[in-house]
């Protein structure tokens, strides 16, 4: 059985700290573990799965939060 994805709240983090701070909370993560990073930023959400995939990453979705600027980047360690 999977576990949830843990989620990172990073709305109100400009880009590119949001990558920063969600590469340190991966890095600190077992290999499989699913995060769900909350970004609000615009550069971030376009920025933030491509960084991802290039560190090794494998991205698995990314979807709009409701009717907010929130997007939500499910990325697994």
């Amino acid at each position: 059985m999977s576990r949830p994805p843990i989620r990172l709240d990073l709305r109100g983090v400009p880009c590119p700290l949001t990558w920063a701070r969600a590469k340190v909370f991966l890095e600190g993560l077992e290999t499989g573990t699913v995060v769900e990073v909350v970004t609000d930023d615009e550069r971030s959400a376009r920025d933030l799965p491509a960084a991802a995939e290039a560190e090794g990453y494998a991205v698995v979705k990314t979807e709009p939060l409701g009717t907010t600027r929130a997007v939500a980047i499910t990325i697994e360690r």
